[in-house]
């Protein structure tokens, strides 16, 4: 289901005595999460915080409008951020990790068939692995690739694939 409102990060802390506050990013890197001009701290946006971003390392810098004394920004450690989905550039057909969470992954040829739900995602470098558990909670890993991802229709919480042969236990 697509979000207006995703997780982006979490305040771990502060950084230096002028209120900026660093920011454990749950996004692909920390360039893209410098890239908004505006994060949340609820996830219907009705809390904005008007921010500027720098990477710094693996972690974000985050400076916040209003802001401007360690002791303010002690009082956001821990809390989490939310970005405005519309506000974030990706390409069509690119999904956030959080939108595909608990769609239902069905077979590509035969639609009545049900593997079960996306339950998890994980990332290895040379492609994501998505977490499939039956109605057993009975768990399958597919590599997220072309061949076995044939459509992701995140708005109505459908993934078609093409599983490889082995992955479900009654593959030949």
């Amino acid at each position: 289901m697509i979000k207006d409102f995703l997780e982006i990060g979490k305040i771990t802390g502060t950084h230096g005595i002028r209120g900026e506050m660093r920011v454990q990013p749950w996004c692909d890197s920390p360039e893209f999460m410098s890239s908004f001009k505006t994060l949340y701290l609820d996830r219907k946006g009705e809390k904005p915080l008007k921010v500027k971003c720098r990477p710094h390392g693996n972690m974000v810098i985050l400076r916040a409008e209003g802001i401007d004394r360690v002791e303010d920004a002690a009082r956001y450690r821990e809390k989490v951020l939310f970005m405005k989905r519309s506000d974030a550039k990706i390409p069509e057909g690119h999904y956030f990790i959080q939108e595909l969470i608990d769609c239902r992954v069905i077979d590509a040829d035969d639609e009545g068939r049900i593997y079960g739900t996306l339950t998890d995602v994980s990332m290895t470098g040379a492609n994501d692995v998505w977490h499939i558990t039956d109605e057993n909670k009975r768990e399958y890993l597919i590599p997220a690739i072309p061949p076995v991802v044939i459509d992701t229709d995140v708005e109505k919480g459908i993934i078609k694939i093409r599983p490889l042969k082995g992955i479900f236990d009654d593959e030949d």
